[in-house]
Formats: C-alpha cells, structure tokens, sequence
C-alpha cells in the first residue's frame, strides 16, 4: 500500500519522526522553530497530512494550496485555528492532544497562584538586587503577601485541566470550590464538595478566580470591566485558557486602580505582547509566556499523540482526536 505523503511543519522528536516514517512518506521543516507561513503553503501541494504546532492558522487560503490535505494534526488542545467551517466543506479532518497535558497546565496554574499572592518574582528581584538586609525587608508589612490554603477558589470552565485544578486546590490547600460551567460536573462536586454558581457568584465570592474555558464565540471577551467589578479587592485573577476570552484593557484598570490586587497570566491578547503593554510593567502581575504544558516530558507526550492522531486520520481510524465539530468527516455523516 503507498503511503501517504505527510508534511511536518516543526522539527519533532526523533521517535516521533520514526514513527510517522514507518507510516508514511515525510519531509519536515529543517529549519529552527516553525515553518513560515509562506514556507507553509509552497510545501502542500502534494501532501494529505499535515502535522503543526498550535497556532498555525488552517483557513481557505492554505485549503486552497493543499488540493490533496485529507487530516490537519495540530499539538495543542486548542483549536481555534482552525477554520472549521473551511475545514468541514473540503472534507479535512482536524485533530488535537486532549488530555495528555492536563496534569501539567494544572500545575502551572497553582504555580501563577502561589507566585502571584505570595509575590514570588518581586520579591526574587528584591533580593537579586541586593536590597535584602538582616533586620529589614521580611518584617516590612511592604512586602507581605496573601495566604493560598483555605481560600475560596472559583473555576471558570470545569473541563479536564479545570477539575485536574480543583483536585490540587481543594485536597492540597484546602481550599473551598466554586465553578462556573456550561453544565455541571456531579462528579467533581461529590469528589471536591464543588459548588455549581452563576459566573456572577463565582466572581464575587472567589478570592483566586482562574479562566480555563476553550476560546469560542461565545467566551471571546468573557470576563470584562463589570466581570472585574465583582470580585475582591483581595483577589486574583489567573488566566491559562486564551488571552482573547479577557478584556485586556480592562484587567489593566483594574489592576492599575486597585479593583483586584493582582493576577498571573500565561496568555495574551495578541502573543508576545508588545513590548511597552502595560502588563509588563505592573508589579502586582506575574507574566509568563504560554508555557503551559512546556514541560519536556509532556511536549513529547503530546507531539507523540499529535503524530498517532495523523496516521490514524489518514487510515480512517475514529478513535483518535477528532476536534468534536469535524467528526462527521469520519464518521461519514452530513454536518
């Protein structure tokens, strides 16, 4: 049986490029980081797969120049770059890694949590810069921080990584539970006594509210100027999901004027921020550039299952990951 031929728009790691080359015909970029856009398109002519980091962006134009692409495998749990409707009318199945990173997001979640109330990076460059001194700085109410144990945590979308949160939380501080979602989890509420709340209610009562919803249409721009104005002068805001589902300039308000006390972020509106965002220069917001599941151990979990999703698409398995609008495509089933 010819293989089919599969292009790869980031350098993978050597068994996972073993594995596709026992399955089918590849070329993968060479070059460092990712595959230019441009590059991109000049190479998919020919190809019926195609495996790419998250981000990328899979709308008509590139549709246009792969005639041949059959399955798209992206190494992300998101998908918003795909354009679904696009994808769906020329029959392209798209997949992504579920799963496999939750356990990791869920840990730098707690980590945007602890260095946030405790004032980890502040007070690493307080010391880095000298300016500790025996008898002064640690007795300074100046540079006092917020206790995490058994404080009220509220979830704004209780998927997996959301509940993989909640299990930290809940059985490792002792915190209390509230969470917001499109439907309940009774499951996650017998296990962690999760109380199911309207958004406003979580907001309000929360004294670390974390964003873990997917980027929709219907969560773009979720949390905005009012959403802020609920919550605690005492609170934080943590943010892992999308930077696209907050309103940023309303996050700098209300961190600038005292709204909220402070925030972690992993993700922004766009990425990288610009140099002079005001994000960057605020004191009372950790900044890190979306490393969520940027552990080795799970990057290579995930480029792995990104690379068995593909071959699996393209021989016709429905077992692999089937972003949920486009498993019609496999299932052989009109939209």
């Amino acid at each position: 049986m010819k293989k089919p031929n599969i292009y790869i728009s980031k350098p993978v790691p050597p068994e996972v490029l073993s594995y596709l080359e026992e399955h089918a015909s590849c070329r993968m970029w060479d070059g460092t980081g990712t595959a230019s856009r441009e590059r991109l398109l000049s190479e998919l002519e020919s190809a019926e797969g195609l495996l790419m980091p998250g981000g990328g962006l899979i709308d008509r134009e590139l549709l246009d120049r792969a005639p041949n692409l059959r399955a798209v495998s992206s190494i992300s749990v998101g998908y918003n770059h795909f354009d679904l409707d696009a994808m769906s009318e020329r029959g392209v199945i798209g997949t992504h890694t579920p799963s496999v990173l939750d356990d990791t997001v869920a840990d730098l979640v707690l980590a945007l949590m602890l260095s946030a109330a405790r004032r980890i990076p502040e007070l690493d460059a307080f010391v880095k810069r000298g300016e500790w001194q025996r008898g002064k700085g640690l007795a300074e109410d100046a540079n006092f921080g917020s206790d995490v144990h058994h404080r009220t945590l509220g979830v704004i979308g209780m998927g997996r990584i959301g509940e993989a949160i909640a299990q930290r939380a809940v059985l490792g501080f002792g915190m209390k539970l509230h969470y917001y979602n499109r439907s309940r989890k009774p499951e996650a509420e017998e296990r962690y006594g999760a109380v199911y709340s309207s958004l406003e209610e979580v907001l309000s009562v929360s004294d670390f509210v974390v964003m873990m919803t997917p980027l929709t249409p219907e969560t773009n721009r979720m949390i905005r100027k009012e959403h802020f104005a609920l919550m605690k002068p005492s609170a934080f805001f943590i943010n892992a999901s999308r930077g696209q589902t907050v309103d940023e300039e309303a996050l700098v308000e209300a961190l600038q004027t005292g709204v909220i006390r402070g925030a972690g972020l992993d993700v922004y509106d766009p990425e990288p921020p610009r140099g002079d965002h005001p994000l960057l220069k605020l004191p009372n917001v950790v900044t890190l550039p979306h490393i969520g599941s940027a552990t080795h151990a799970t990057r290579f979990d995930m480029a792995m299952l990104a690379a068995r999703n593909l071959i699996g698409a393209l021989q016709g398995d429905q077992q692999v990951h089937i972003v949920p609008e486009l498993r019609h495509l496999a299932e052989g089933k009109p939209e």
